[in-house]
């Protein structure tokens, strides 16, 4: 398995993405939202570039989620907070996303054969989706007010970590920046707080009064599920279950 990562979203190019498995991270805060969205029940989340475009899709049961520079957009229901979210509010209804970071990376890479969205709440969930998947990866993190983010950095050399782990046919071949950020990953592990708390993003949520956030999102592991694209939609795949069927 070649894998390849992308520091942030001005980066990439569409060239990358065809006949690969494209991880997307977005730690603070677009796939960490998505993923707990999933998991309290919501029926599909459907990442769109603009917030025009999310409220000419939005139908009555939908809710619309979201921010612009951190800030929750007017009208919407939900900013890009996983705090925010609630059983109540999602059970059985899709959500419509915008962000400033995540949903363009989303929307960048959906030339792949496969996509998934990636945060510190299911690495190793996501990890064994990829597996399942076999195909070469790109991981793309989608970084801070186009730049690098260490906190996506950190989480993407998480997920190498755990695609060396084992259970894979072939070797991992690593790019620089892949090799660069399980570096990174090694150096700061099991300091996921630590990292969001110093990285810039991090430091305006806290400034923000949202500390919150920083703590939901840094929790690791935490999840079974992965947000799978499909059909240009983000839906609930949990690889564990898929392989106990395999394997019966």
């Amino acid at each position: 398995m070649e894998i390849q990562v992308i520091s942030h979203v001005n980066e990439a190019s569409a060239a990358y993405f065809p006949f690969k498995s494209v991880a997307v991270i977005d730690v603070l805060r677009a796939t960490s939202t998505i993923a707990a969205a999933l998991s309290l029940g919501a029926e599909s989340v459907v990442p769109v570039e603009t917030v025009m475009e999310a409220r000419q899709m939005k139908l009555d049961n939908d809710i619309l989620a979201g921010e612009r520079f951190g800030r929750k957009i007017a009208s919407f229901e939900l900013g890009n907070s996983p705090t925010e979210l609630t059983q109540q509010k999602l059970l059985n209804r899709r959500m419509i996303i915008t962000t400033t970071n995540g949903t363009r990376a989303i929307k960048k890479a959906m030339r792949s054969d496969y996509l998934i969205a990636v945060s510190l709440l299911n690495v190793q969930a996501a990890a064994e989706t990829l597996k399942l998947l076999n195909r070469d990866v790109v991981i793309f993190c989608a970084g801070h007010q186009d730049q690098f983010a260490i906190e996506d950095g950190y989480c993407a050399g998480m997920l190498i970590d755990s695609l060396m782990s084992g259970g894979l046919a072939e070797p991992v071949v690593l790019d620089d920046l892949g090799h660069a950020m399980l570096a990174l990953y090694k150096h700061y592990e099991n300091q996921a707080e630590d990292v969001l708390r110093q990285s810039k993003c991090g430091k305006r949520l806290l400034r923000s009064g949202q500390e919150a956030d920083v703590i939901a999102c840094s929790q690791t592991d935490v999840l079974d599920d992965v947000p799978l694209l499909l059909d240009n939609k983000l839906i609930r795949f949990n690889p564990y279950e898929t392989i106990t069927t395999t394997r019966q």
